[in-house]
């Protein structure tokens, strides 16, 4: 089955191929030939997933996945949240995201925080929802070379080492991307088996 990630970001493709069965062929938008930036004009993760899904779906008629994910920190009332990605301006810059993060905490004791991720599925005529939560708290300075966006500030409860430091297996299996994606293929593999 080919099913479109509604992403240009190789990253986020790359996780997530790791992570789906055998049977299911994932391809990007680039793959697709959309070169579009879809517009996230959405105030919810839930409705910037679904923005970018129904795109897909209406313009290419292909069973279609998209996530879009957050990091709300609790001593700023749930920023950067839903306009993680642009935090600290429309250029979508990682290192510029993190250096607003860590100078708004300066003076901050509380540095709990937790990324969520929410997937919307359009396959078939119908919109499924999936969800995923990781908690953790954002670290004082930036540590290892591994994943994107704010992992090297993140240290995942349980952890002493930040997402940027964790290999991408265990990575997986703790994030909220993974475990969002999880529920995707728990459904994708029951489709498939009532097929």
């Amino acid at each position: 089955m080919k099913l479109v990630f509604a992403t240009h970001n190789s990253n986020k493709l790359k996780e997530i191929q790791q992570l789906l069965p055998a049977f299911i062929e994932l391809v990007s938008l680039d793959t697709i030939g959309c070169t579009d930036e879809i517009p996230e004009t959405a105030n919810t993760l839930e409705g910037n997933a679904k923005i970018k899904a129904d795109f897909v779906t209406k313009n290419y008629q292909l069973p279609c996945f998209a996530d879009d994910t957050g990091l709300l920190v609790n001593s700023l009332n749930g920023e950067p949240g839903v306009y993680s990605a642009r935090y600290a301006g429309e250029q979508n810059d990682s290192q510029a995201n993190i250096s607003k993060l860590l100078n708004n905490l300066e003076n901050k004791e509380d540095r709990t925080a937790h990324f969520k991720t929410v997937i919307a599925l359009n396959i078939k005529g119908e919109t499924h929802i999936f969800e995923g939560k990781v908690n953790g708290e954002i670290t004082i300075s930036q540590k290892g070379q591994h994943g994107f966006g704010y992992d090297p500030i993140f240290k995942p409860n349980g952890y002493v080492e930040t997402f940027a430091e964790l290999p991408l297996s265990v990575k997986n299996s703790i994030s909220h991307r993974g475990q969002a994606v999880q529920k995707l293929i728990a459904y994708l593999n029951n489709i498939n088996v009532t097929e």
